[in-house]
């Protein structure tokens, strides 16, 4: 990523992808040749010199069968406080909750595939358990 500084993020990251990738038992070449560049390109991510592109460690998440949040778990935020977005009001950081991040994956699925009626259908269904739930 041209024109980034790299910091204590990308050395905890690059850690990671290296130890993972040895628990692999997977040879820099191996990774590398799956993402398209060199074996010393590789060491530079793994050594925190240069910036790891998204897709890259997705690539490597399913090389080692990891999930990418193992990866960047833990890893600081560089602000303290959360980033506001184009909308008026602040945005909610990201729920740490493993059902919250489920169910937003359900709905984004859920959007893409069914009809409005369908979904509407499945809300009232939600809510009657929501309510059913609290009983």
């Amino acid at each position: 990523m041209a024109g980034q500084k790299t910091d204590e993020r990308d050395l905890l990251l690059g850690r990671r992808m290296a130890e993972q990738r040895k628990r692999s038992k997977l040879t820099q070449r191996v990774v590398a040749d799956s993402f398209g560049m060199s074996a010393a390109q590789l060491q530079k991510y793994e050594k925190g010199v240069n910036r790891i592109s998204a897709v890259h460690l997705a690539i490597l998440s399913r090389l080692t069968n990891t999930p990418v949040s193992d990866f960047l778990d833990g890893i600081p935020h560089p602000d303290a406080t959360v980033e506001r977005g184009f909308s008026e009001s602040a945005q909610q950081g990201y729920a740490v909750e493993p059902w919250s991040d489920l169910a937003r994956a359900f709905a984004r699925q859920f959007v893409e595939t069914f009809t409005e009626t369908q979904r509407r259908e499945l809300s009232a269904a939600v809510e009657v358990l929501s309510r059913e739930l609290k009983n």
